[in-house]
């Protein structure tokens, strides 16, 4: 089986988006422009040995034949729906599909971050519905 050990997020404004994933998630950014040739920032989701995976922000490059894809949606686990929801409207960020319950598993919704990015947050809960 093969799993995910990194994701990029794609944006038009990276210092924007910088800020958003920071204020919403307490995200830190590295600059890794050297190790890959352009402008590059490691995305820290969290401490080493914790469950997750880091990840890369980078300009969205501007749609042309050839071009790659610009959209990958991750969701991202929270302890509490409520105020990760709070956070990232406090950051910009706007709702695209509301809290639901998954019955008997977790809280998921979805937003937009500041670059039109659709992203989720999961909140699990055994006692959802």
């Amino acid at each position: 089986m093969a799993r995910v050990v990194h994701f990029e997020v794609q944006a038009d404004d990276v210092e924007r988006a910088k800020a958003f994933y920071a204020a919403a998630f307490g995200w830190e950014f590295q600059d890794y422009g050297a190790f890959v040739g352009s402008p590059y920032w490691g995305i820290v989701t969290g401490p080493d040995g914790e469950p997750g995976n880091n990840g890369g922000l980078l300009q969205r490059p501007k749609p042309a034949m050839g071009a790659g894809a610009n959209a990958f949606e991750c969701t991202v686990e929270v302890d509490d729906y409520d105020s990760a929801h709070a956070r990232i409207l406090g950051a910009g960020g706007s709702v695209a599909l509301p809290k639901t319950a998954l019955t008997g598993m977790a809280w998921q919704g979805y937003y937009l971050d500041t670059e039109g990015n659709t992203f989720g947050i999961h909140q699990p809960d055994p006692n959802a519905a």
